[in-house]
């Protein structure tokens, strides 16, 4: 049997980091099966869903570097791969009448006064159509069996789910169109999935799936609920716990190897924090993954994130910045003019700091002259900083051998009256940098260079 898993968002909002969890773990179980991974558009909820939130969830996904193999965009044997554009083909009638025609399903005609009150139950096609050119409500509802469902979860073992539980339930709403536990089984069943990963909030609509699936006659997949994820106080992450959407973590400055890295953790037991998830396939397994919640730790996914930013080329690193500026801040693409200078900046300036973002803002100052604010313009008033910025200036012109360490050897062998070392190297991060706070500060004058650096204590 051929593994085919799918990711099926809807198109209603941000990509969640709990869904593209879920795409991580079911693409990385496909191709290490050498399967197919497919994604398919649930577009059925026609007031909520929207072309840019397909879009922003098919950008995220690609972001995540998850490819598929079918899909909206790539088309494939089982398609079409939106549930809208599979209703207007009419794929989902011919399993309607086959569910009614069984005895499983009815047409269900609502009272005028109140939609939730049914008045009658039918089984005839003609006299649903009757009604509803009539302008009357008519859904098809799914007749819940009696006894008992079972299935085996791939993450939480043998499952059982008494029927009497569950009411009947619409599958086809009175506009024509199918409600997702219908949709998702006719859409499995169709497209071949063999397994369906996805979160446990999903897990009671299984049993309702599950009956019909036999109710038609056809072969489980199989099925796995992977445990939410939650905020620090083990309910749900949500919003109010902070953001939660892949393009949030984008706009942050989080690089995509280290997101997806993160989320790794997030189930799958390694024995290492840092790494590329797509270089570990073979790794990998489903079978293995924790039942357990995981909490969602943004200080950790900052921590990876630095981790990753330090320990690629710095070449790449500034690639991954330029993605990243050409829609955060594009201003900061031309500072890439002078790529030899480019490159020791970034160097020096990636060993203190956790995202692009803040990357950026230490960045900055070597490429623009930022202005002090105020408190940091009080600082370089008086006459004793103005002695100590002319004595450094005329020593660093005098610095024949330029290098970090005789910058650093030139400022140690600096004192002046009134001033500890401490104030004295605060001062010049001031009047070079605008900042209090910079890389290293031996490495950030010798990264200057002397022109720039005399350039700008004479301005002051």
């Amino acid at each position: 049997m051929e593994v085919r898993v799918r990711f099926a968002p809807s198109p209603t909002g941000f990509l969640h980091v709990g869904g593209a969890r879920t795409a991580l773990f079911g693409w990385l179980f496909a191709r290490k099966a050498k399967g197919k991974f497919v994604l398919r558009i649930e577009d059925t909820d026609t007031e909520r869903s929207s072309k840019e939130s397909e879009d922003s969830i098919i950008e995220d996904l690609k972001w995540c570097k998850l490819d598929w193999d079918e899909g909206p965009d790539v088309g494939g044997p089982y398609g079409p791969y939106r549930q809208t554009e599979r209703i207007e083909k009419g794929i989902y009638d011919i399993y309607v009448r086959e569910l009614i025609d069984n005895g499983s399903a009815y047409y269900a005609l609502y009272d005028e006064g109140n939609a939730k009150e049914i008045v009658k139950k039918f089984n005839s096609h003609d006299e649903a159509n009757d009604h509803r050119l009539n302008g009357r409500s008519v859904t098809v509802n799914f007749k819940i069996p009696a006894g008992k469902t079972y299935f085996h979860d791939i993450a939480k073992g043998d499952m059982e789910f008494d029927n009497s539980t569950f009411e009947d339930m619409v599958i086809v709403k009175s506009n024509g169109f199918p409600t997702y536990n219908f949709a998702v089984v006719v859409d499995d069943h169709l497209m071949k999935i063999s397994h369906v990963v996805r979160g446990e909030d999903h897990l009671t609509n299984t049993p309702k799936q599950i009956m019909m699936y036999k109710s038609l006659g056809w072969e489980l997949p199989e099925f796995m609920h992977i445990p939410l994820i939650l905020g620090p106080d083990r309910t749900p992450l949500s919003k109010r716990h902070g953001a939660t959407s892949v393009n949030y973590f984008r706009s942050y400055g989080i690089i995509n190897v280290a997101f997806i890295n993160y989320l790794s953790l997030l189930g799958w037991s390694v024995n290492e924090e840092v790494f590329n998830p797509l270089e570990k396939i073979e790794s990998f397994d489903l079978y293995s993954l924790s039942n357990k919640p995981a909490v969602f730790d943004y200080k950790k996914i900052e921590w990876i994130n630095g981790q990753h930013m330090r320990k690629m080329s710095v070449e790449e690193l500034i690639d991954n910045f330029k993605a990243w500026a050409s829609l955060q801040n594009p201003s900061a693409l031309k500072w890439f003019d002078d790529f030899d200078y480019s490159k020791a900046v970034f160097d020096i300036c990636r060993q203190k700091v956790n995202t692009l973002k803040v990357l950026g803002e230490f960045a900055r100052p070597f490429f623009e002259e930022i202005p002090a604010d105020e408190e940091s313009k009080e600082i370089l008033k008086g006459e004793e900083v103005e002695k100590f910025l002319l004595s450094f200036k005329d020593k660093i012109q005098s610095l024949d051998d330029w290098s970090a360490e005789n910058v650093e050897k030139l400022l140690r062998d600096i004192s002046l009256n009134n001033l500890s070392r401490k104030e004295l190297f605060q001062i010049l991060r001031i009047a070079l940098l605008g900042q209090k706070v910079t890389p290293g500060l031996f490495e950030s004058i010798y990264v200057l260079g002397k022109k720039r650096v005399v350039e700008r204590i004479e301005k002051i």
